[in-house]
């Protein structure tokens, strides 16, 4: 796949992604320009009036499980003893480049938000967890432009893996152990790096704090204007992947319908035959997708997510059983290999949906494939089991019909797969182009 373009949709103005016809990397100088570093007209709000204006905001994290941010930040801040702040750049997820983007081409922004978050929980000490080199370096060198920082940032970067950027994962790497889940109790909130309460957030979800860190003029409301959904027009980052003919990262609004997005932005000119949301994790839609608002909710509410914003886009020469069968072939391989449940879960989902690719199913092995997407979900360390469950449920789900036809005959659109591959499915370019103009 060539290198992804960047783009911002026309209804928004850009928060996150830089304006159109923006050079490269943000260094310090360009940042402050643009108003980095120097707070709201009050300077900058902080510990409980700031974590106030996120939970009034609502934004929730972007890493995948869109818990509020508000609630984390307060989870920890009310923790006994010293705190510390990881923020969270390993982007397991091979269908998403936000995180790399934003740390390669705005770590100011990253680091803003990092001193914001820190302060509010009053962490001792900073981390960037990353996988990614040239992330990491674009990092070192913000900081080595900065002056003294309140808190301490150290770079901490890791081998990259699927399960490496799950948040006891990242804790346990930090602590000088394998990138690799932990079974909880206890949550980092309550004992993480260095036994001390720990928030660990998404990488973009950290670089919308410093807006909102911004404190008003004496007297002026600080709601308006900061609401993270629909009402408030807020944005996100879309990596939009898959057949689609402009595929990109994108800053999309809230509350419009996904197919909107994706037909003004990567250029679909109707409803594709289906979707894989929120990376591999949240699963498989139907073209009833392309209708769907860009909410966190109602993805939720149709069992199914936005994740972390992944979306990839399943053309006509695109078989959603295959797809199904290739994407479970990677959690089969890239799972910790800790968890009995695990292990062994995605192994024999894996197996029934090749199986079913293949063309060489019977209905017991669809039954079974039902019956573990319904008992297998919270049985692991971490989430990668139920990441495979929602691949299975959907897909029995939201095309039955494929899925029968598959039990009568092979299919010729999954003929030529090779799930042996080592590569991941639908993975994207790490490297993103500079902002360009989007019609």
């Amino acid at each position: 796949m060539p290198p992804l373009i960047t783009g911002v949709h026309p209804a928004v103005t850009p928060r996150l992604l830089l304006p159109a016809g923006a050079p490269g990397r943000e260094d310090r100088a360009a940042y402050e320009a643009r108003g980095g570093y120097s707070g709201g007209p009050g300077g900058y709000l902080e510990g409980e009036d700031l974590i106030s204006a996120v939970a009034e905001a609502g934004l929730r994290g972007r890493g995948g499980a869109a818990f509020p941010l508000g609630v984390k930040l307060a989870a920890v801040a009310a923790q006994p003893g010293d705190h510390v702040l990881v923020v969270n750049g390993e982007e397991g997820e091979p269908a998403s480049v936000k995180d790399r983007w934003l740390l390669r081409t705005r770590p100011h922004l990253v680091l803003d938000g990092t001193v914001r978050a820190a302060r509010a929980i009053g962490a001792v000490t900073a981390y960037v967890y990353v996988s990614d080199d040239q992330a990491a370096e674009s990092v070192r060198t913000a900081l080595a432009e900065l002056d003294e920082l309140p808190v301490p940032v150290h770079v901490r970067t890791v081998s990259h893996s699927y399960v490496a950027g799950e948040e006891t994962a990242a804790v346990r790497a930090i602590n000088g152990g394998p990138a690799k889940p932990t079974d909880k109790p206890p949550r980092p909130f309550e004992e993480g790096v260095a036994g001390c309460p720990t928030l660990v957030s998404n990488v973009e979800t950290i670089a919308n704090l410093p807006r909102l860190a911004a404190a008003p003029a004496p007297g002026e409301d600080v709601s308006p204007g900061r609401g993270f959904g629909p009402a408030g027009q807020e944005t996100f980052l879309m990596t939009l992947t898959g057949s689609c003919p402009r595929p990109g990262l994108y800053e999309v609004p809230f509350g419009g319908p996904l197919g909107e997005a994706a037909e003004t932005l990567g250029g679909l000119t109707g409803p594709p035959r289906g979707y894989l949301m929120g990376g591999y994790f949240a699963g498989l839609l139907n073209r009833r997708g392309h209708v769907l608002t860009l909410d966190y909710d109602v993805f939720r509410d149709q069992g199914s997510g936005l994740g972390c914003g992944a979306v990839i886009v399943l053309g006509p020469a695109d078989c959603p059983v295959g797809c199904a069968a290739q994407v479970m072939a990677y959690f089969d391989r890239n799972n910790a290999s800790q968890c009995g449940s695990c292990f062994n879960g995605t192994a024999a989902m894996s197996g029934v949906t090749a199986a079913l690719a293949a063309g060489i199913a019977g209905q017991a092995d669809v039954r079974r494939l039902e019956s573990w997407a319904a008992f297998l979900p919270g049985r692991g360390a971490c989430a990668t089991l139920d990441g495979a469950a929602n691949v299975a449920r959907s897909l029995l789900r939201e095309f039955p019909a494929e899925v029968e036809a598959h039990l009568r005959d092979r299919c010729g659109q999954c003929a030529e797969l090779d799930l042996t591959a080592a590569t991941a499915p639908f993975a994207v370019a790490a490297y993103a182009q500079p902002a360009e103009e989007t019609a």
